[in-house]
This record gives C-alpha cells, structure tokens and sequence, in this order.
C-alpha cells in the first residue's frame, strides 16, 4: 500500500491532512493515537470506502498493490476486513456460519439467491477451524460471547485467503486474557504469511509481529518507525496529551499515565 499527499476533507475540515505512508508486502502495521486522529478515516481509505481530497496542484497518489485503480473482488480476495461495526450489523438470528460465509458475498447474511459451493464450505469450516469456533458454527449471534463473534468477524474476513488482514480496534471491550490471546492469534496469522494493519489507541494490543508503527494526531502522522522509535515517552506523551511512561516486557508495551490531575 503507497499513499503519497493524501488528505480527506468533510464539511471544509482536514480530516486526514497531506499523509505519506508506504506498506511493503510482508510487512505489518499498527496505526495508533486517540479517539478523532483519524485512524479509522485512514483505514477508510485503503478499503476504497472514501476516496482522497482532489488537489490539482499536489494530486494525492494511492496505489493498492500497484494499482490506483481497484477492482472490488479483487480487492478482497487481498485484503480481508475485520470492523467492529459490523458486529452489530448482524441479524440476532444470523448464524456463525452464516456470518462466516458472507465474507464471499459482502454481505450481512448469506441469501437465497446465493449458491455456496462445496469450496466455499470447506473455507467456512476451515477458517472457523483456526479461529477455534468450529464448535460454534450452528450457535446464532444472540448466543455469543464479544470474543466469540470477534472471532467470527475474523474467521470471516479470512475465508477469501488474503494477504492482509486489516482490523480496526478489534480488542475494543475485551478484557486482558482474551486480549492476550487474540494478540498471540495475530502472531500465529502472520507466522502463516498473512500481513497485518492494526489499528488501537492502545499500546498493549499490538502484537509481538508488528514493528511498524505510525502515530496519527489531528489527522498528520506525528511519528512513525519502529516500535523502539515510536513507542518512548515523550512521543507517546505528546501524542495523547498527556504525561505517560512507556512500560516495556517482552516485546509488549503499556502506558502508564503520571502526574495527571
């Protein structure tokens, strides 16, 4: 993914202002900073939902695999996408099944004049496999857990097989266990070649794998490098705006708010 001078604007106001930004192939990516910097915007735009503010003097340059120009089904066959909104989307009555197998169709449900073919099962049942919800596939979502349809949302954007796994705040409401775990999951999915973009306002949800990290405030990149580069007190202060240590173990990082009133 290569975004060059990319701004958004809605109303007359900078949403995302002049972001440069460049994702090589193998490489994962958390995207932080507060509620309103844009992180989500941003995510936006690599899914196509929104496109870039149009500056004919400094055009914006977006390109998806090398191209700016997308097709929607080729895209998703890259470019698997986990939103929190669509958890509540769903239909009570819709099964993990179902949620699962609408990831071929882009769609909520699986309807009536879908054919799912013999293939597509099998990526059902594979994908609910590694998510560990193969259990769960006859359950509707009504009778889930948050975890569970977290993973259901996951296994889901897997199905198409893509090469980057996209997932906007996907631990939002979890509580520490399960945040651990889900972090060791996305270890695992990179380790089988699958890229991931993260986005979180917390430092304790980026998994070991990542390494590239780009701080959003008032919609500009105010930092990006590695983990050791980003992740220090001052820019983690400024950033949030607030006085804060950066605790390091193992490769996990966490923030610890001083001095506030």
């Amino acid at each position: 993914m290569e975004l060059s001078n990319v701004s958004v604007v809605r109303g007359g106001k900078y949403i995302l202002s002049s972001i440069d930004l460049e994702v090589s192939q193998g490489e994962n990516l958390a995207i932080i900073g507060p509620n309103g910097s844009g992180k989500t915007t941003l995510i936006q735009l690599f899914c196509g939902n929104i496109y870039p503010y149009y500056d004919e003097e400094q055009p914006a340059v977006m390109r998806i695999y090398g191209k700016e120009r997308r097709n929607l089904f080729e895209f998703r066959q890259h470019v698997g996408i986990v939103s929190m909104d669509l958890q509540n989307m769903f239909d009570g009555d819709t099964t993990v099944y179902e949620v699962i197998c609408s990831g071929f169709f882009n769609s909520l449900d699986v309807f009536a004049d879908r054919t799912v073919s013999e293939d597509m099962d099998s990526k059902v049942h594979s994908s609910a496999t590694m998510m560990a919800i193969d259990d769960l596939l006859d359950r509707t979502v009504s009778g889930l857990s948050l975890g569970e349809m977290r993973r259901a949302l996951i296994a889901r954007a897997l199905v198409n097989g893509p090469q980057i796994l996209i997932l906007d705040e996907p631990m939002t409401g979890l509580d520490i266990s399960m945040r651990s775990k889900f972090r060791a999951m996305f270890d695992i999915l990179s380790s089988q070649g699958i890229g991931i973009i993260l986005v979180t306002h917390e430092l304790s949800d980026i998994p070991l794998s990542v390494d590239h990290i780009v701080a959003l405030k008032d919609g500009r990149i105010m930092a990006e490098g590695t983990k050791k580069e980003v992740l220090t007190d001052d820019i983690i202060s400024e950033l949030y705006g607030e006085s804060i240590k950066v605790i390091e173990d193992n490769g996990t990082y966490q923030m610890l708010v001083i001095g506030g009133e």
